[in-house]
């Protein structure tokens, strides 16, 4: 399972029932508080109970970007296969992604299936070519990523390549393989495959490439990906990345789209859950204490935003949980 990491989503609705929510974006107008205040000028924002759930805007940067990014090994790369795979990043966002996840994860659909399907609707294979001899596209042991992969190879199918697809195990297990040149392209995430590579080259210590700026981390991903053999697509909009979220009811109440908003508004009540490190990870709530000034009462032990800190939300048990900004759970309907 490849290790994420946290970076700058926009506002989403979602729907706890897999099926049914809204467009992403804001909650709807931002309403004035109706909560009680502290003594601060500030409300008790205690946890607000309901279906949806909103997606705050990390506006300071406190996570990393993880885009989605072809990497490829460089002696197999030709203007023929990114032109090719380009084409899939200008076709790809979060909502679409998500909708993606919604197909393999929740509908059961193949994703060879999905791959075809996404193709042709988006009119991917129109106009490629040039391609020649044959590529080999991996993907890691998850449904999002081999979607991806066989996305890749529908595409590279389109111009002239003869591709196949293999499914490797986590970034452990594929990446050596991208490198060597057993496979030749893999769907991978911007700020996560750069701090794989920082390390590796430069010590466990070494001091982070990858922030919230996707430029900036795509051109430090570039060069240290010259040091191991691998060149990269353009990223593309779909992010995969951990993002903190409130019921739109708690949204509504307290006129809050960002983090910023939710310091600015919140002096007491809040709870926070997610998994059990994140009280001493600086990406969970230290960064939110440092970053945002964030007041959080107390924390919630719960899972790595799965179904556990989604159904606390849910119940009005925590005001703000961990999620991911592309499960299939935010598709809509």
């Amino acid at each position: 399972m490849r290790t994420r990491t946290f970076a700058l989503v926009g506002v989403l609705l979602l729907s706890l029932a897999l099926t049914a929510c809204g467009d992403s974006g804001s909650s709807g107008t931002k309403a004035k508080a109706t909560s009680s205040s502290t003594a601060g000028g500030k409300a008790d924002c205690a946890p607000v109970a309901g279906d949806q759930l909103v997606v705050l805007e990390d506006d300071q940067e406190l996570q990393t970007v993880d885009n989605i990014i072809p990497a490829v090994n460089a002696e197999s790369s030709s203007d023929a296969l990114l032109e090719a795979l380009n084409s899939v990043s200008d076709a790809l966002d979060t909502d679409t992604l998500i909708s993606l996840n919604k197909q393999t994860d929740v509908d059961r659909e193949t994703s060879p299936n999905v791959a075809k399907q996404f193709v042709e609707d988006e009119s991917l294979a129109d106009g490629l070519s040039g391609g020649e001899g044959k590529i080999v596209v991996g993907h890691a042991n998850f449904s999002e990523n081999a979607a991806l992969g066989n996305i890749y190879a529908e595409v590279l199918d389109a111009a002239g390549f003869d591709a196949s697809v293999k499914q490797l195990g986590n970034r452990e297990v594929y990446l050596p393989a991208l490198e060597k040149g057993t496979i030749d392209v893999i769907p991978e995430y911007a700020g996560t495959l750069t701090e794989t590579l920082n390390k590796a080259l430069n010590g466990p210590e070494a001091e982070p490439v990858a922030s919230g700026d996707l430029d900036a981390t795509v051109e430090g991903l570039t060069d240290l990906g010259e040091q191991v053999g691998l060149v990269f697509g353009e990223p593309s909009e779909a992010e995969d990345v951990n993002s903190f979220a409130v019921t739109t009811g708690f949204a509504d109440e307290h006129g809050v789209e960002t983090l910023s908003d939710l310091a600015e508004e919140c002096g007491s009540g809040l709870v926070l859950g997610g998994p059990p490190e994140c009280p001493e990870r600086p990406f969970c709530q230290p960064g939110l204490e440092d970053t945002y000034g964030l007041a959080i009462d107390s924390f919630s032990s719960l899972d790595a935003r799965g179904p556990l800190t989604k159904t606390a939300l849910q119940q009005g048990k925590i005001s703000v949980g961990l999620v991911f900004s592309s499960d299939a759970a935010l598709a809509s309907s």
